[in-house]
């Protein structure tokens, strides 16, 4: 089967329908009774103690997202799971380009500018270190910036930098570098990671 890349304007819609069938217990079980063999609705309505009507409403859910089909057999209509359709859409859907397209209007930097608004001066100089360890990263990758990514670094040069930019206390952030694997360290001599 062709795997094709969700096309740009439906992966929301296309993901909300596959995950809206799937986000019931009840239409679980019909998948997974279905998975072993097909069946009517008055089978699974009596495999799983529901209503006729409450699994005609799961199995047309189901059925709107292209995970069952039905095919009439004399009076009845016999459903079967689109064990295919299930796994090549996972597969298309799921894929992480198509989850991380669902971000694109969140803007993922919010929360590091507000931590650079709040713990550094106008001149990009630290007023004081977080004490939650996912801000005080961010301040590290901030100061980490200030460091090309292929040149050595003696230390100090790095203390220069630091103390230079961004605060006095450069041995602490230096540790922190090398703590956090952001730069590695050996006989005195520094490197972005």
């Amino acid at each position: 089967m062709n795997e094709q890349p969700i096309p740009d304007a439906a992966p929301t819609e296309e993901l909300l329908t596959f995950f809206k069938a799937l986000s019931d217990a009840n239409r679980l079980k019909i998948i997974g009774v279905l998975a072993s063999q097909a069946a009517t609705v008055e089978q699974l309505a009596a495999a799983l103690n529901l209503g006729a009507s409450t699994v005609s409403h799961h199995l047309s859910r189901l059925s709107e997202a292209g995970l069952v089909s039905a095919r009439a057999d004399g009076y009845y209509s016999v459903y079967s799971l689109q064990t295919d359709v299930l796994e090549e859409m996972s597969r298309r859907l799921l894929k992480r380009e198509n989850i991380t397209r669902l971000a694109e209007d969140a803007d993922i930097d919010a929360f590091d500018r507000k931590v650079l608004r709040d713990f550094l001066t106008p001149e990009g100089r630290i007023k004081a270190f977080p004490a939650q360890e996912k801000k005080l990263l961010v301040i590290l990758r901030h100061v980490l910036q200030a460091f090309e990514p292929d040149r050595r670094y003696t230390e100090k040069e790095v203390n220069e930098l630091i103390k230079e930019r961004f605060h006095e206390d450069c041995a602490s952030i230096r540790r922190h570098f090398i703590e956090y694997k952001f730069m590695s360290r050996e006989n005195g001599v520094y490197w972005r990671l």
